[in-house]
């Protein structure tokens, strides 16, 4: 029986044209956010930690101006919603994979045909006099990068015996999950991982390379 095709699709820097995370820390400028992300960059906090004390440097009375900014500043990159039609017609079950938030990832992808139960991201509370993340998608016993919203987790959850897995990302977030796909699609940061570790990844612009890529595959 042949396998069935799944993706895995990143969000900031993938889906979108920018990191939605850093970009709201750069308009808004909470003291010592920069610091953060440098350690997160790093490895000396980890994504968790680091993630969740960025945006607990923002007071939640500003809720409004961050949700309408880190919406309002969103590029989709070319070729998305083709993608999704093709993964359609396809029957490639399609599924993002984001460390980003809910506040600005559920809004963002509404205009697309994705199930919400396809949308794995991490989740924020503004009770409180400043935000906090939640994080429903965390490690399991299987993991140990304290990733917050871990992408390695909902991969295993999809067995390599039934599935052919396919990771599209570009960053730090997507390095432990490409070590276990069959095929990844790679940008930015996450190239660099993937050519030292020897994987099979295909570098991409936009989705249109990803679709260009997929057909290529299937002639094989």
């Amino acid at each position: 029986m042949s396998k069935r095709k799944i993706i895995f699709c990143d969000f900031d820097g993938t889906i979108t044209v920018n990191d939605n995370i850093v970009a709201i820390m750069k308009h808004f400028q909470p003291e010592g956010w920069d610091k953060l992300v440098q350690q997160v960059i790093s490895k000396e906090l980890s994504v968790r930690e680091g993630v969740g004390r960025m945006f607990a440097l923002l007071p939640t009375s500003r809720k409004k101006e961050i949700v309408d900014y880190a919406i309002g500043n969103v590029t989709i990159r070319d070729g998305f919603r083709e993608l999704l039609e093709y993964s359609r017609m396809e029957g490639i079950e399609f599924f993002v994979t984001s460390g980003g938030i809910d506040f600005f990832i559920y809004p963002v992808l509404s205009a697309f045909p994705i199930p919400e139960d396809h949308i794995y991201c991490n989740a924020s509370d503004f009770e409180g006099t400043h935000i906090k993340i939640l994080w429903p998608h965390a490690c399991d016993s299987e993991c140990d990068n304290d990733c917050g919203m871990c992408k390695t987790a909902i991969i295993r959850s999809y067995p390599k015996e039934m599935h052919e897995r396919i990771l599209i990302g570009d960053s730090i977030t997507d390095f432990a999950g490409a070590k276990l796909v069959d095929t990844v699609f790679a940008r930015s940061h996450l190239i660099e991982l993937c050519e030292d570790l020897g994987l099979n990844y295909y570098k991409f612009d936009n989705f249109f390379d990803v679709i260009s890529r997929l057909e290529e595959m299937k002639v094989r």
